[in-house]
């Protein structure tokens, strides 16, 4: 049959589209990790797929945060919760908490409070906590990065796809220790952070993104309220439509306003409480003489119990404690109320609204302008705390999103949208810094004395990502400064303690004087202090990025001519580096550096930090039009070029008073950072854990290969011993093999229950090939008896169609069609011929297959019926393809005749020349309705039909589609 040209073009088409769009596909897949104290949810995105959460292995769409080893096994999840049952010591949870904390920071001690069955010693070098079961030791980065190793796998098992980036949801509380370490964790686990987001600012966002068309020019407040296992927090946020002052687009924009937490508060607090009041009711019962406070293995048993009660008590009135065996084999059961559970949390329940009226006090705003106070968290089904917080605000609480996987949602919203595999429609997220930090450093005074100075750098409730630079310009020598945290006390209270160390970096500057001494030699250099540039990420961690010298020179006559010689040269280079660069706005400014976001704002220094009184050290607030180029690159200021001509006298007395031009130039400074608040996990320790954790995958990757090879050994002794008692299979092996297969599979069977249950996964693979080796045979001729119809079937189809297309191809030879010459004779008799042996082999080949018995070696296989439709599609193809290229030729049209000098030869001929012309005309109309050879005009030239293009929205978007094929819409 004919293929029409334009569908081939098509088809071709859209299979180059899918080929490029799936090789650049494979790998382009994001996950979000939810790394709750209690609960672990992962989410994922992949081209094609929507945002959704990845399932674990029992199909669950959460998983417990619980690890735990025993005999060199290591289990997960809900199995590690069984496991811990029993051994409590070696099950480990609840471990978020402890990430960047030194052993005798208060939340360790909590910790050992509440689970005093964990062996938790000091690391020596570090400081941090090190949990030791038996023999085995894990630091809490360890642990944690397993857990991320977990979340990694169900995230690959959920889009079949190598997963490597990701981003991680953080409690906001989480300072620059907890931070660092969480990352370190992820690089063990071997996964790229893209970012690292609140968990109110990640449920905002989906929040927001569901709501985009409430979104308006008008700010919308919002209060978000979660109480969760371990801590509870509240954040007020902000929703409005702001336009980006660069690329004059507008987009939605989420801003956290205001944070208030109580990170001892939360659903584990309670359930300690009703276990320990469990445990006293046991006691008084006087049923054993021992303690079972002093049991760990009946405490972890009143553990999970009062967990399940828990649970129950929030959608009823009261409920029995049941445990079996709880100690020396006595059972436990116990009647308890809900009252009775709210009367053991009443102190609990007073310090509920306290994060909220936080939260409305760091926003600056009163209840009444809240739009909704939105709930999220496991323990806000608690019904007693929405009874309060309800009495509290005087209005219905908000619980119109997933309170378990919103944050988990929202995080993978910005993995997407931080990933080069995605394009999402923007939505810009602006947080807060919770606690200030500021730079300390000393001063020489006016008597002489040193004195400490302090200067803010990112107050409390400053948004981020930002930079921020200050000028040191009183340092002569080499000095050194640190960074801190500011003003804990009114942003902690008591709780101050628990952040860790108050000092975040020592940094210090060399080669000062030499710097100074090399470029303020000359008269006509002056310094203008020492610049260093800070900046607070996207993740909240804080860096210091670079320290420079600013000297600003005064150009003579003649440098001013030579400087606007070159000045000219510079910029247009400078012009065309940036346009192929892309860094254009990307680079730091000298003085406030902000981060361009949608909005356009950019974060200038705050009042306490400009003092520019007296030349003490300020962050720079004067020289905004300065740009940073590198070292030695010089800037203009207030210079006016000059023109070319003629100068009048008020030209004259202008120039005569024109100000001298002035350049910047600027030097770096070698600056060396040293972290101050927890020794970070590198060098040695690193590659340390590193090893430990490949050990562990190892031995893990062993068992599950040796638990595959059993499955598939046994698999296939069932499947064997099954398949030869059905006569479709029975009747395509001669008896002989028939029963070597049975025997085999007997005496493996005996085999796997007795010698073979402790074997490795080497032997068992070995024993699998072996009876494979013995029945694929037998496998192989039932496979071809099956198949053979549907081949069959597809053959005749194929014969069918390439008759059809010679039967329209004759009409396109020379003999029938003369202006359509497509094909020649011998084409159409080397595709004719092709046909008829292919249909003489198919009948010759089916009749002698159909007179041998299935259980002899095949004749006609699947294989010889496919290669007989390939070079049967190989002729079609040729000819098919010859058709599409095919060009109808052009026959050359009669040169114009010259005009007649007399009026008679005019006249006479006027009848023969309109003739001529008409023959002209209608051998050109043929081109004409083709359009696609070019006409000869009356010049001489060649010039092209002017043809009217119908622009097909259709087309459009496929354009697009294609144009953006790198790239899935969400």
């Amino acid at each position: 049959m004919v293929v029409p040209r334009h569908s081939l073009l098509v088809l071709l088409g859209t299979a180059l589209l899918l080929a490029t769009f799936a090789s650049f596909a494979h790998g382009a897949a994001v996950m979000s990790v939810d790394l709750g104290s209690e609960w672990m949810k992962v989410g994922v995105v992949s081209p094609g797929v929507p945002m959704e959460i990845a399932l674990n292995k029992e199909s669950k769409r959460k998983t417990p945060s619980t690890i735990a080893f025993r005999n060199g096994d290591r289990v997960f999840g809900e199995d590690a919760q069984t496991l811990g049952v029993r051994f409590p010591a070696n099950s480990f949870a609840y471990l978020i908490d402890l990430l960047g904390k030194t052993i005798d920071n208060p939340m360790v001690e909590l910790y050992r409070k509440r689970f005093p069955y964990y062996d938790i010693v000091e690391d020596p070098k570090r400081k941090t906590v090190v949990f030791r079961a038996g023999e085995e030791q894990f630091t809490i980065e360890e642990l944690i990065a397993q857990l991320l190793q977990v979340a990694k796998v169900y995230a690959e098992d959920s889009t079949s796809q190598t997963i490597t980036e990701c981003v991680l949801i953080v409690p906001g509380f989480f300072g620059q220790a907890e931070r660092t370490a969480l990352v370190s964790a992820a690089r063990l686990a071997n996964l790229k952070v893209l970012q690292l987001i609140n968990d109110y600012t990640a449920v905002a966002l989906n929040y927001g993104i569901f709501r985009r068309k409430e979104i308006n020019e008008t700010a919308q407040y919002f209060l978000f309220y979660d109480m969760g296992a371990y801590k509870t927090s509240a954040a007020v946020v902000s929703y409005q439509l702001v336009k980006d002052k660069a690329t004059r687009e507008t987009h939605p924009v989420v801003q956290v306003l205001g944070v208030g937490y109580d990170r001892t508060l939360g659903g584990l607090e309670m359930q300690i409480r009703l276990r320990d009041f469990l445990g006293q009711e046991f006691n008084k019962l006087g049923k054993t003489k021992t303690d079972v406070f002093s049991n760990p293995r009946a405490m972890a048993k009143l553990f999970k119990e009062a967990g399940r009660l828990k649970n129950v008590l929030s959608a009823n009135t009261e409920h029995y404690a049941q445990i079996e065996g709880l100690l020396d084999e006595q059972d436990f059961r116990l009647l308890v109320t809900r009252e009775q559970f709210e009367k053991l949390c009443s102190d609990l329940y007073d310090r509920v609204t306290a994060p909220l009226d936080k939260a409305l006090a760091g926003a600056g705003l009163a209840l009444d302008v809240i739009n909704q106070v939105v709930l999220f968290g496991g323990n806000t089904r608690v019904p007693k705390m929405q009874d309060i917080l309800r009495a509290h605000i005087g209005q219905e609480l908000a619980k119109n999103i997933n309170a378990d996987e919103a944050a988990c949602m929202g995080a993978v919203y910005r993995a997407a949208d931080l990933a080069t595999g995605f394009k999402v429609k923007k939505f810009i997220t602006k947080d807060a810094v919770l606690f200030p930090i500021q730079v300390v450093f000393d001063r020489e005074g006016d008597s002489g004395a040193l004195r400490q100075v302090r200067r803010t750098l990112f107050g409390a409730m400053n948004s981020y990502p930002q930079k921020k630079v200050i000028t040191f310009n009183k340092h002569t020598d080499d000095f050194e400064f640190t960074v801190q945290y500011a003003e804990l006390e009114s942003v902690l209270g008591k709780n101050a303690n628990t952040l860790g160390s108050t000092d975040l970096a020592r940094v210090k500057l060399s080669e000062v004087a030499k710097k100074l001494k090399a470029n303020t030699a000359a008269d006509n250099v002056e310094s203008k202090g020492i610049k260093a540039h800070f900046v607070l990420d996207d993740s909240g961690i804080f860096s210091l990025a670079n320290v420079e010298l600013v000297l600003e020179k005064t150009l003579t006559k003649g440098e001013e001519e030579e400087d606007g010689d070159e000045s000219t040269f510079q910029k247009i280079g400078n012009t065309i580096s940036k346009l192929f660069s892309g860094d254009a706005d990307d680079k730091p400014t000298a003085t406030t550096e902000s981060k361009s976001t949608a909005g356009g704002d950019s974060e200038s220094e705050s009042p306490e930090e400009a003092e520019p009184a007296k030349g003490e050290e300020t962050a720079d607030k004067g020289a905004a039009k300065e740009k940073e180029k590198g070292t030695g690159e010089t800037t203009t200021k207030d210079a006016k070029s000059e023109t070319n001509g003629t100068v009048t006298g008020d030209e004259a007395a202008k120039n005569a008073t024109a100000k001298p031009k002035i350049v910047t130039l600027k030097e770096t400074i070698p600056s060396k950072v040293e972290l101050t608040y927890l020794a970070p996990l590198d060098g040695e320790s690193y590659e340390a854990s590193a090893k430990r954790l490949s050990a562990l995958d190892a031995v893990d990757n062993a068992k599950k290969r040796r638990e595959t090879a059993l499955n598939a050994l046994e698999s296939f002794v069932i499947d064997a011993q099954v398949k030869l008692d059905e006569e479709e299979y029975a009747s395509c092996g001669t008896p002989e093999e028939i029963e070597t297969i049975r025997k085999r599979c007997s005496e493996l069977s005996d085999w796997l229950y007795e010698d073979g249950a402790d074997a490795d996964a080497e032997t068992y693979e070995k024993k699998l090939e072996e009876l494979r080796g013995v029945a694929n045979e037998v496998y192989a001729r039932h496979w071809e008896h099956n198949e053979r119809p549907d081949a069959l079937d597809a053959l005749k189809q194929m014969i069918n169609g390439s008759e059809a297309f010679l039967r329209n191809a004759k009409n396109f030879t020379k003999d029938v069609n003369p202006e359509k010459d497509v094909f020649t004779v011998v084409e159409i008799e080397t595709l004719e011929k092709a046909i008829r042996n292919t249909i003489e082999w198919r009948d010759t080949e089916v009749a002698e297959q159909e007179k041998q018995p299935r259980n002899v070696a095949v004749r006609l296989t699947v294989k010889d019926i496919t290669d007989r439709m390939a070079m049967l599609d190989r002729e079609v193809k040729y000819l098919v393809n010859k058709l599409k290229l095919w060009r109808p030729k052009v026959k050359p049209t009669k040169p114009p005749k010259p005009e007649k000098t007399t009026s008679t030869e005019a006249d006479g001929d006027s009848s023969s020349d309109s003739k001529e012309s008409a023959e002209e005309v209608l051998e050109q109309t043929p081109v004409k309705e083709e359009q696609e050879e070019p006409v000869v005009g009356d010049g001489g030239s060649d010039k092209t039909e002017e043809t009217v293009e119908t622009i097909d929205p259709t087309a459009t978007k496929k354009d697009k589609v294609a144009a953006e094929g790198d790239h899935t819409e969400l």
